[in-house]
């Protein structure tokens, strides 16, 4: 990565300001899963563990300014983290005011303090220089450990390691290891490179799309989005969710990817959207009118586990059908575990993904679960992060 990480700086009797990702899902006052809380603790404890003072920043959901915002309050997150750590975990209401630097400086090595949800204060989304400033002044060192908004230019993420000045901005150990696998793997993959790709919209992924067909072997497509490639090559797709104003699109990816563009050769389909429908499995493009697509078929499930099978690489972001419902999960699941059965390195792009291969008992079959949805998204997409720019070499 080319990026200073915790364990390179002297934090001890320093305060370090660090960025994390507990954007978790919340039942009232209870933190439903923590997973995102547990992926920051090694750098929380690398800090700890040499005497440092620790200030952690977050979001939490889109609170709306005016209204009441209390259900996006980080005390839960607080608390739950205080379960996790053996250390105080503080909690102060407030972002950048009075009480928060009065806390911040009464701050002790060996303690933390988690601020309230930054979303709370416009200057976070408006990327405010003074709220930038105002935050940077609260610690000595800052680290980025939120991949899952290190595509955001948002002020945590931006505009305070820019105000640190000279002061050293660094790398958590879980973005280090998030853009190891998602950036370096994807400039120097072993192959055959597959990537598979799934999800509604061919309008979503198109840049994704793009970019991996420059880089890969074989690109699998599944998902609602392979019903607007069906409807491109003149197929039937019933009931199906397309994009028609996106055939065109469409018609041109599959002509730049040729060969490499593998799109699925039956569907497994419904009469309705639920789990005791009338089924059938018909071949891609001959879905009759009163049938929509729900998942790739048994045919599609061989062929694409047949692909992966022979694959070095393999990245996968999307899943292949409506994987929450029974029984068209099955082609998510045929996937997962070619995956889980494959000795490529496997990198999960975070999203309905990550969610899938959890879900399904695949997660400690593959080499890497992304944290970030829309961030692993951007990386497949070739972007580059500010966030991360912003910090210092190593």
């Amino acid at each position: 990565m080319g990026k200073k990480t915790i364990d390179q700086v002297d934090v001890s009797g320093k305060t370090v300001l660090m960025r994390v990702d507990f954007n978790v899902p919340l039942d009232g006052t209870r933190v439903t899963d923590d997973r995102r809380i547990r992926m920051a603790l090694p750098s929380i404890e690398s800090v700890l563990s040499r005497n440092g003072r620790l200030i952690l920043m977050s979001h939490l959901g889109r609170p709306k300014p005016g209204q009441d915002n209390s259900r996006f309050s980080l005390r839960p997150v607080a608390e739950r983290l205080g379960e996790l750590v053996d250390a105080d975990v503080l909690f102060v209401e407030d972002i950048v005011g009075h009480e928060a630097r009065e806390r911040a400086a009464a701050l002790q090595p060996g303690q933390i303090l988690l601020l309230e949800n930054l979303r709370f204060h416009e200057g976070e989304k408006a990327n405010s220089p003074e709220f930038s400033q105002a935050l940077a002044s609260l610690g000595d060192i800052y680290c980025n450990d939120a991949f899952g908004t290190c595509h955001n230019m948002d002020a945590s993420m931006v505009g305070v390691p820019m105000a640190m000045g000279d002061r050293p901005k660094v790398a958590g150990f879980l973005v280090q290891k998030e853009i190891r696998f998602l950036s370096d793997v994807l400039s120097s993959p072993e192959r055959p490179f597959v990537a598979i790709l799934g999800g509604a919209k061919v309008s979503d992924k198109i840049n994704v799309i793009r970019n991996l067909l420059k880089r890969c072997d074989r690109v699998l497509i599944g998902g609602a989005m392979a019903y607007t490639f069906s409807l491109a090559r003149g197929g039937q797709t019933g009931k199906s969710l397309v994009e028609p104003d996106k055939t065109d699109l469409a018609r041109e990816l599959m002509e730049e990817g040729g060969t490499k563009l593998v799109l699925p050769a039956d569907t497994h389909c419904g009469d309705d959207f639920r789990p005791d429908c009338s089924k059938l499995v018909v071949p891609a493009g001959e879905i009759p009118d009163d049938y929509e697509g729900l998942d790739i078929g048994p045919a599609t499930a061989a062929l694409y586990s047949d692909i992966i099978e022979e694959a070095k690489t393999v990245v996968w972001n999307g899943p292949m059908g409506v994987f929450e419902m029974p029984p068209f999960d099955e082609g998510t699941r045929a996937v997962a575990q070619a995956i889980a059965d494959s000795s490529a390195t496997s990198i999960i792009g975070g999203g309905d993904s990550a969610a899938a291969i959890q879900k399904l008992g695949f997660a400690d079959q593959v080499t890497h679960v992304s944290t970030g949805g829309g961030a692993s998204l951007a990386m497949l997409e070739g972007r580059t992060f500010a966030s991360v720019e912003a910090l210092d070499e190593a």
